[in-house]
């Protein structure tokens, strides 16, 4: 392989990472991130907050241990003839600066900041003249000492005048470095913190045994499930799992009955199929080995004849099992509903029986709506469900007489489609009967199926139609009272108000 060949290599391409919807999730580990998410975030606060709760309580007795001590030498401090003088002796500094961890600073200064005793490079506080008198007693502020940070008390001590003006003052302070401090609060922090890190384990192990015990209806219910037979659809028990997941089951048994139905569904039909089949099948047979054994032309012509005639019936009839099919199976949601002219829709379909009309000698008639009459349906079963109707009526009508298609509408909220005949109608007994599949009436000799007003109906309810069977009210012979077959269609708002407006209508 020479060095071009090897750079036309393509290089190799990662795969296109998945989509976040495509990824599977787990229920039990997002309930687990969603609690101890929180609580690890919260954690490191409350040991913040802990901290400066801790330093808080650290400084209170100290402070009071500093504000004794300002308050001592305050009362050390007086004025004589002018002067300010202290009684503050050996022994006593001695104590006030004996401390094992923390460095102690004093200081006593006069009125014209002239130095009187103690740390004279102690810091002073920055306070103008009304301050100073506006606030009486002890008083603490943050600052350093040679560069460590320390917590100093400080008081003014008003002195005696002898001329009675306004009396000077005298400035007392008393400073701690924070070692003491810093070890009580670290001291409170190990002793809230440390407990935590042998909770926090046995917190997450019970949040960890919750959950797995709270998600266990979850598990048993789908061993429940997964213990089923393939053939139990029977609806799932919603008192033997927990509120939370009733919806979640209820859903699943109304998925269970759809399934159900539309399996006893596919069972009927594909044994009323086999039992139809069956006939023609046989009768096809028969034909084909009788004219195997006819040596005459005319016999053998004679059982082609009746051949083919059982082939064509064959066919009418899968092609209806298949209409039927495709119309029980129809899903309103799924199905392309689309809004049309049912008028220009009848013509179109009559149009398409005119030639077998006159095969049959009858008079095939269509009456059009005086305005576009919109419905909203499937054009491809609707042409389904009217040639039936046509065929019925081609079928039943006898030669000679007629079959009008008519649409029309009443005055504001319905459509209707009927076929009306002239032929010997159907009793008042059987009309609840007749949309039955393979339902025939007895001492009926016309040629059929028993399939297509089955058909009829199934795509009628698809559409939300309603179908009717009256006498013909134009039937002129008693013994033809012939049948009016009616659908009525609702009419979708849009259709409503131009029948509102039209004046052709109301």
């Amino acid at each position: 392989m020479n060095p071009s060949q090897e750079a036309a290599e393509p290089e190799y391409q990662p795969p296109p990472p998945e989509a976040d919807e495509d990824i599977q999730h787990s229920l039990f580990g997002e309930i687990l991130d969603w609690m101890l998410a929180p609580l690890l975030l919260l954690w490191p606060m409350s040991i913040a907050i802990t901290y400066l709760v801790a330093k808080s309580i650290a400084n209170q007795p100290f402070d009071h241990a500093l504000e004794d001590s300002v308050t001592v030498l305050t009362q050390q401090v007086r004025s004589v003839d002018g002067k300010v003088i202290k009684s503050l002796s050996g022994s006593a500094r001695d104590i006030l600066r004996a401390d094992d961890i923390d460095n102690v600073y004093f200081q006593i200064q006069g009125p014209r900041g002239d130095h009187i005793d103690g740390d004279r490079d102690l810091p002073q506080p920055v306070l103008d003249d009304e301050d100073k008198t506006s606030s009486g007693g002890v008083r603490f502020r943050n600052d350093s000492m040679h560069g460590t940070p320390v917590r100093i008390a400080f008081a003014y001590v008003q002195l005696e005048r002898s001329d009675g003006g306004t009396p000077p003052l005298a400035l007392v302070q008393v400073a701690e470095t924070l070692e003491k401090r810093a070890q009580l609060a670290n001291a409170i922090i190990k002793g809230v913190i440390l407990p935590q890190f042998i909770v926090l384990p046995v917190v997450l192990a019970l949040v960890w045994f919750a959950l797995a015990r709270g998600l266990s209806p979850l598990a048993q219910l789908q061993e429940r499930i997964r213990a089923r037979s393939p053939e139990d659809l029977s609806p799932i028990a919603p008192r033997q799992v927990p509120e939370e997941i009733t919806p979640l089951v209820r859903s699943l048994n109304e998925m269970l009955s759809r399934l159900s139905l539309t399996i006893d569904m596919q069972k009927r039909f594909i044994a009323d199929a086999a039992h139809q089949m069956r006939t023609p099948l046989a009768g096809m047979r028969m034909q084909s080995e009788l004219a195997l054994r006819q040596t005459d032309k005319q016999e053998i012509h004679r059982s082609l004849e009746q051949l083919a005639k059982s082939s064509e019936a064959a066919t009418r009839l899968v092609n209806q099992l298949l209409a039927l099919a495709r119309a029980e199976n129809q899903q309103p949601a799924g199905s392309a509903m689309v809004a049309l002219d049912l008028g220009d829709l009848a013509r179109t379909v009559v149009q398409d029986w005119v030639q077998a009309s006159f095969a049959h000698q009858i008079d095939l008639g269509f009456e059009a709506p005086p305005q576009p009459l919109t419905i909203t349906g499937n054009p491809t079963m609707l042409r389904e469900l009217l040639s039936n109707l046509i065929d019925n009526a081609l079928r039943y009508t006898p030669s000679g007489g007629s079959v009008t298609v008519r649409v029309r509408s009443d005055e504001r909220e319905h459509g209707y489609l009927e076929v009306e005949d002239t032929g010997p109608g159907i009793a008042p007994a059987e009309r609840g009967r007749v949309f039955e599949r393979f339902y025939r009436i007895l001492g009926n000799t016309a040629e059929g199926s028993g399939l297509g007003l089955a058909i009829v109906r199934e795509i009628a309810q698809q559409h939300g139609a309603e179908v009717d069977i009256f006498s013909n009210p134009r039937a002129t012979q008693p013994r033809l009272p012939g049948a009016l077959f009616r659908l009525t269609f609702p009419l979708p708002p849009a259709a409503t108000q131009e029948d509102e407006e039209s004046p052709y209508y109301g």
